[in-house]
């Protein structure tokens, strides 16, 4: 029985696994809206292992290497996939490329263990996949016109790539507490992002991943200054 509880936050990474292999299959199809809310899913089981391996004290460097794997596939393949099915073709997988080196920084990398160094890939995948999901809708014009331009979605992909190995400190939405004090910024951008995605829907996702960087650089920005 014990063996079994222990083994539970390797269930969950799995799980994120699974639905990132389906999100890779519909990618390919070109159900970019399918694809969104497994990715949406897969954040979900990737959040869950983490709290699960903490509360059942059932950490592993089995379970880390299989998260980073499952990551990999949820978080690097399959927005890669859906940059090569808007038509960015073969340079759509630099994020997959950027994503796998992001990983791999962070597992060896000891000063992330309260914050990010460099835009987390669930940030990431979740930017370029409601990208895909507005193009597949298709209720907002403007935006599914601006989505599907080639170029422009290349330059997102590049930025997007250098960001996640980027030395940029961003903060994490992992709570150790409940206290306002300790997560103000968090409760003020999860406050904002679902107030907009309440009023805006899914073209609001893409926005609030902005602004996740945006606060982020912000933050570091008020620190250094007060440091000096």
């Amino acid at each position: 029985m014990k063996q079994i509880i222990k083994s539970i936050p390797n269930l969950l990474t799995l799980s994120n696994l699974f639905c990132g292999c389906v999100a890779v299959a519909y990618a390919f199809w070109g159900d970019f809206a399918t694809t969104f809310w497994l990715v949406v899913l897969a954040s979900v089981f990737d959040f869950m292992d983490g709290m699960a391996a903490r509360l059942l004290n059932a950490h592993s460097p089995i379970g880390a290497d299989l998260d980073s794997l499952a990551d990999m596939v949820s978080f690097g393949v399959a927005p890669s996939v859906v940059l090569f099915s808007l038509g960015v073709g073969w340079f759509g997988f630099v994020v997959a490329l950027f994503s796998a080196l992001r990983l791999a920084k962070f597992n060896v990398d000891d000063r992330q263990t309260t914050e990010f160094i460099g835009l987390p890939v669930p940030a990431d995948a979740l930017f370029f996949t409601s990208i895909g999901y507005i193009v597949y809708d298709g209720s907002s014009t403007y935006l599914a016109v601006v989505f599907s331009t080639v170029w422009f979605l290349s330059a997102l992909a590049a930025l997007f790539s250098l960001l996640m190995v980027s030395e940029i400190r961003m903060f994490s939405l992992k709570f150790k507490s409940l206290r306002l004090k300790d997560n103000a910024l968090r409760y003020c951008f999860l406050a904002l992002s679902a107030v907009a995605v309440a009023l805006f829907g899914i073209k609001a996702v893409p926005f609030a991943i902005v602004g996740y960087i945006a606060l982020s650089m912000t933050r570091n920005l008020v620190s250094s200054t007060k440091l000096a």
